[in-house]
């Protein structure tokens, strides 16, 4: 008898999507707060270089401003910590952009540096999961910056520059806590429950995925903001009752959800709920040590490498066709690279849609912005604007406001003729995004497979470690809530890995099944868990009763 082991499935090639790239979505509920805020950071320090007639400076200015863009999600303990590393980390990236400028004009030289650059910001960005708007922003700078005619006497001041506007950005990122200093974790314990609802209405596996995953955020930006102050306790009691309807939907109410997910959404207090035992687990949530950001980093290597083969690739392409700032084809190859190839794929396309769009808005308003400084810092503050208004619709209808934006910053030292500008950025848009895919089409990410395995096994042993403490006849209520929240975060982070796998080419079969399997039996892990504390909590409740 053979006892040969089957053959693998095949490696396939999965089909790149075009319906639906270009779809509009719906905008953020804070979509006006980013783009408040880069207006905010970016006039002042504009309008003092203007009245002093060194617009030419304003590039050293806007890349501190930029630093507004970041964090509105976190909580405002969280935010000021983030903001902090993200104008350190422009000015650091700009310094190395200034000081190579200064030491060589190859730009053969150049390239190369911008391209590692971006690789670097890439991979610490995604590893830090310092959200919107990523590595972009950061590479842009430091892009153009490689290529500004620099000295070394001239970089101190220029730095100096930098981090001043970059602690403007972090005051005006920070101002809204004295008005609503619970804000960010409001809105999480809102997004949490809305999404709750939709499961509980629909009671889909998909909807399941984005309701775990919506609770599994409120915990980590509740858990995030630092004091345990009597809202954020309030906070956390919403949060269970999201859990407990996950955990047993046909029990639950989707009004009453929502109703206390509008309630969030306002200034008054946080509705209370029925709900008033002791919360465990928080304490011993926040005592665990966070990952090791070197561990984080490691299962980036391939998204790193891709984005430093594409970027120079796509900037030497740019040089051999001539083109005076291949810097712009640069920032277009590591705007592409997302979660997996699928993905990149998508970003391609919007990023050629808005980039051609936008250079004909820029030829449209070019001569308004030509009429003198003051107009063209006016039109770039609109553009400021716009574009976070509108990025988080889909990201080609911001690419709109960001290209003539972009376009405009070069004129800052003064004007240029605009049909070369045009014919230059359309060139480095379509080079950009042909090499830079090219580039992820040949660098495969096997690790995303790998990825799929450890995070299987984790939620194995997480489910039976949970079910072991369930078939006590009294579990001890911290370890199994400790137990309880570890498995549900290694179910998000299966979720997040299985449908990054599905969307790289030449990835083998995934263990569907197993996956299926593993999702079902921890969900009803986690759903007899929550029941159990639920029982728990009532009896305590009662037992405390007069």
């Amino acid at each position: 008898m053979s006892s040969a082991t089957p053959a693998p499935a095949p490696s396939r090639v999965r089909r790149l999507p075009l319906a639906g790239v270009l779809r509009l979505g719906r905008p953020s509920d804070i979509w006006f707060k980013p783009a408040l805020s880069v207006v905010a950071a970016v006039a002042p320090p504009n309008l003092i270089l203007l009245a002093l007639g060194r617009l030419d400076l304003a590039m050293y200015t806007m890349a501190g401003s930029l630093c507004a863009l970041y964090a509105h999600n976190r909580p405002y303990a969280a935010r000021a910590r983030a903001l902090a590393w993200v104008v350190l980390g422009m000015v650091g990236g700009l310094a190395v952009s200034l000081v190579t400028a200064s030491l060589t004009t190859s730009a053969a030289v150049l390239v190369a540096v911008g391209a590692l650059l971006a690789a670097v910001q890439k991979a610490l960005c995604d590893a830090t999961r310092v959200g919107p708007p990523g590595n972009v922003v950061l590479t842009f700078i430091t892009s153009a910056s490689l290529f500004a005619p620099q000295t070394l006497a001239q970089v101190p001041g220029h730095l100096a520059l930098a981090l001043t506007a970059g602690a403007w950005a972090w005051i005006v990122g920070m101002a809204p806590g004295l008005v609503r200093p619970h804000g960010p974790e409001r809105r999480a314990t809102a997004h949490a429950l809305t999404a709750t609802a939709a499961y509980v209405e629909q009671d889909d596996p998909r909807s399941r995925a984005a309701a775990a995953a919506a609770i599994q955020a409120a915990w980590q930006t509740l858990l995030s903001a630092g004091a345990r102050t009597p809202t954020r306790r309030a906070l956390d009691r919403l949060v269970v009752r999201a859990e407990v309807a996950l955990a047993a939907p046909a029990d639950s109410d989707p009004r009453r959800l929502r109703a206390w997910a509008r309630d969030l959404r306002g200034s008054g207090p946080v509705p209370p709920t029925e709900d008033h035992g002791e919360l465990l687990g928080v304490d011993a949530e926040l005592a665990t040590p966070a990952t090791p950001l070197w561990r984080r980093l490691g299962p980036l290597t391939p998204l790193a490498l891709r984005t430093a083969i594409g970027c120079a690739l796509a900037g030497y392409a740019s040089l051999a066709l001539g083109v005076g700032r291949p810097y712009w084809a640069l920032v277009t190859a590591a705007s592409l690279y997302q979660a997996n190839l699928t993905l990149t794929w998508s970003r391609g396309v919007q990023r050629v849609v808005g980039n051609l769009a936008g250079v004909l808005l820029f030829a449209a308003v070019v001569p308004l912005a030509h009429l003198g400084p003051a107009a063209l810092v006016l039109v770039c503050l609109a553009f400021n604007f716009g574009a976070e208004a509108l990025i988080g619709r889909n990201y080609w209808l911001g690419s709109v406001c960001v290209t003539p934006m972009a376009l405009l910053i070069t004129e800052f030292a003064g004007f240029q003729e605009p049909g070369r500008l045009i014919t230059e950025r359309v060139v480095d848009t379509l080079v950009g995004a042909l090499v830079g895919f090219g580039a992820a089409i040949v660098v495969t990410n096997r690790r995303a497979g790998n990825r799929i395995e450890r995070t299987l096994t984790a939620v194995e042993r997480a489910r039976e470690h949970t079910a072991r403490l369930l078939a006590e006849p009294h579990p001890d209520p911290r370890a199994l809530e400790s137990a309880r929240r570890a498995l549900a975060a290694h179910l998000v982070e299966l979720r997040a890995a299985v449908d990054a796998a599905s969307g790289e080419w030449w990835q083998g079969a995934l263990p569907q099944e197993r996956v299926v399997r593993a999702e079902r039996t921890g969900h009803r892990t986690l759903a007899a868990t929550v029941r159990h504390q639920e029982v728990r909590r009532s009896t305590t409740t009662e037992g405390i009763r007069p």
